[in-house]
């Protein structure tokens, strides 16, 4: 007999009690069980009683809004963050992912998207066999476990999230050679189309972490015309 897949446990937070009622109704028939808040320090207060799988998170909320959510999530630990922005605007989208989302869905949305994009982000957060199996990464001081999903360099341990970690394996996997960014979307989110400026963040916030002076990459380097390089093999 087959058993039972594991329940993933989702916190939802908006304070629009029909975004919220709908959303949970979508995660709960695909096999999620739900958790709902309606504010920034309830969902907090939530998530400390009972850690989730993953989040997603209204940015636009009463008193503390979406993005000081999400970074006070990332100082707890790696809790993947789908972010729900109310509006189509490109700083809205990067603000999200300056602190850490790990994705997002503009309002109006389709449930059924959503509910992809949670799955999706979920099963990058899973892990699982990986391109050259278990064995340690190394490239321009770093080191990076990818079983463990740990990653380091002389400075010590670096704080990465799922998309960061992510995104170095590949280029440490990779070294020397250019990506575009539509490659890198792909490979690395998983995604045959989307925003192309989610990979243009993700690479600058990878340099803050990785590089000695971000401002002058050395490790991750830019190819113009055509993307980024990893030139720390």
């Amino acid at each position: 007999m087959r058993q039972p897949r594991p329940q993933h446990h989702v916190l939802v937070v908006d304070d629009d009690p029909t975004v919220t009622e709908v959303v949970a109704g979508y995660l709960d028939r695909a096999g999620f069980t739900v958790d709902r808040a309606a504010d920034g320090r309830d969902a907090l207060a939530r998530a400390a009683a009972h850690p989730p799988d993953l989040v997603v998170l209204d940015l636009m909320l009463p008193g503390l809004d979406g993005l000081a959510v999400c970074a006070r999530l990332r100082e707890a630990g790696p809790v993947p963050v789908v972010m729900l922005t109310a509006r189509g605007d490109e700083e809205d989208r990067i603000l999200g992912l300056e602190v850490g989302a790990d994705d997002y869905v503009t309002k109006p949305f389709s449930p059924r998207e959503l509910v992809l994009r949670v799955s999706s982000v979920l099963r990058r957060a899973a892990g699982g066999p990986a391109p050259g199996g278990g064995a340690l990464l190394r490239g321009g001081g770093v080191v990076l476990d990818p079983a463990a999903r740990t990653a380091q360099d002389a400075r010590g341990p670096l704080r990465l999230t799922l998309r960061e970690f992510d995104l170095l394996a590949h280029f440490l996997r990779h070294p020397g050679r250019a990506f575009s960014r539509e490659e890198l979307m792909a490979t690395v989110w998983g995604w045959d189309f989307g925003d192309l400026s989610t990979v243009t963040v993700h690479v600058r916030r990878l340099r803050h972490k990785v590089e000695n002076d971000p401002a002058r990459p050395r490790l991750i380097t830019t190819v113009w015309g055509v993307g980024y390089r990893f030139d720390g093999g």
